[in-house]
């Protein structure tokens, strides 16, 4: 995965707009997908004080809603208004891969792997691109603290490592 410019505005604004859009849609569906299983399957005598027993309708309304809402995201995720959205996206999913291995790639740093130098590299790079769009700037000296310290440690060994040398596959050769 190649690391892209990213308009911070524009990301904001999309992602807002995204975020409201899917919370917006599930409620309504849920209620009318609720509503319209409970017409057509519901209990039709109800007792006051007692469960209307249309529970599982309910749910079963919030599920379909969530199908809905996920099947439209996935429909729209390669149009233009979603390329920031879903780049971010696709790079936290990375993030949380790199992560779970992070203390084998460290290790294996450590013993001067070239594929963990360029890893290592791609991950705080992205990490501070994410940090920055997200505005997480309470861990954003942290990373800058292990990209420098990384970066030396590659100019030691006076090797070239630059974040666009990462391919996924890398991970699973660690």
């Amino acid at each position: 995965m190649q690391l892209m410019d990213i308009d911070k505005q524009t990301y904001r604004k999309n992602t807002n707009l995204v975020i409201m859009s899917f919370v917006a849609s599930l409620a309504i569906l849920a209620l009318v997908y609720g509503a319209v299983l409970i017409h057509f399957f519901g209990a039709t005598e109800a007792v006051s004080g007692e469960s209307t027993g249309n529970f599982h309708l309910n749910l079963m309304g919030v599920i379909l809603a969530i199908f809905t809402c996920g099947g439209v995201l996935n429909t729209q995720k390669q149009k233009p208004f979603m390329r920031e959205v879903y780049y971010v996206w696709r790079l936290k999913q990375l993030h949380n891969q790199i992560y779970r291995k992070l203390a084998k790639i460290k290790l294996a740093a450590d013993n001067e792997e070239v594929n963990a130098f360029i890893i290592l590299s791609f991950y705080f790079v992205s990490l501070k691109q994410v940090y920055t769009l997200d505005d997480n700037t309470l861990t954003l000296s942290t990373v800058d603290n292990d990209l420098a310290q990384l970066n030396n440690k590659i100019a030691a060994l006076g090797l070239t490592i630059t974040p666009e040398q990462f391919e996924p596959q890398m991970l699973e050769q660690i």
